[in-house]
């Protein structure tokens, strides 16, 4: 691709079709990302740790980052709630969940709008309804999230920070844009889809188990990404069995 020339009419920029929109923004994220990239005949490429001076991965430097008393990962999953393809009112959900300005039990018998003897859990878990709890930790929900990541084929373990969770789980197929763009998207809509629930469950009374909500996520997504991008190359059966095949992305 160097050689063939890189930059903005480059000939390596060739399809063998004319690109979608949000095809073309991704060529344009790609192609800023190259345009301070410099190869050198001389110079091997190699992966260096950006946590430690000698560019080598450590444990120690890994037990720094965990002790050091609060997460790093604030800012960029503030700007990750932000996606051109999920309705706004899910992003600002998502916002408000990362400030802690949703109004969970906990929240509001702080405030003296709820009595502190009604602020546990939606679930029946019997523990406190947090922002954290509900979202990450509680028993019930959290079985959720391992889920998702067998739908899509991945493993993982809950980081207990809802920042640090957002983060960790967008990058968790990989930091190319398009393996991102799916995984943050599909961040949004569990949460989406756990606030409903919770509000469903607090004031309608109704309760779906939680094969029912993977289903519900899985199709908001399905639409998101249909409304967005004019998918209609494969089917919802096939989206439901191989979701990264569908994308591209397998």
């Amino acid at each position: 691709m160097h050689v063939l020339g890189w930059e903005e009419g480059g000939e390596a920029w060739q399809w063998r079709r004319r690109l979608w929109d949000w095809e073309e923004a991704l060529v344009g994220e790609c192609r800023s990302l190259l345009a301070n990239v410099t190869l050198q005949v001389s110079t091997s490429d190699e992966w260096r740790w950006r946590l430690d001076n000698s560019g080598k991965y450590s444990v120690c430097s890994v037990y720094g980052l965990l002790t050091s008393g609060g997460s790093t990962n604030v800012d960029e999953a503030s700007s990750l709630v932000w996606h051109k393809q999920v309705p706004l009112k899910v992003s600002i959900l998502a916002w408000r969940l990362l400030r802690n300005r949703l109004p969970t039990k906990l929240n509001l018998a702080s405030r003296g709008i709820l009595a502190h003897d009604m602020h546990l859990c939606v679930s029946g878990c019997g523990d406190v309804e947090t922002a954290q709890h509900l979202f990450v930790s509680c028993p019930i929900f959290r079985d959720l999230w391992q889920q998702i990541r067998a739908w899509i084929g991945v493993s993982g373990v809950d980081p207990f920070d809802i920042s640090d969770h957002f983060v960790q789980f967008t990058y968790m197929l990989g930091s190319t844009s398009k393996f991102r763009s799916f995984m943050q998207l599909l961040w949004l809509a569990c949460v989406w889809v756990l606030w409903t629930e919770r509000n469903n469950r607090q004031f309608n009374n109704t309760e779906n188990s939680i094969n029912q909500l993977v289903e519900k996520i899985q199709i908001h997504a399905y639409w998101w990404l249909k409304a967005a991008n004019g998918v209609s190359v494969f089917g919802i059966h096939s989206w439901f069995t191989t979701p990264l095949l569908c994308l591209g992305i397998g």
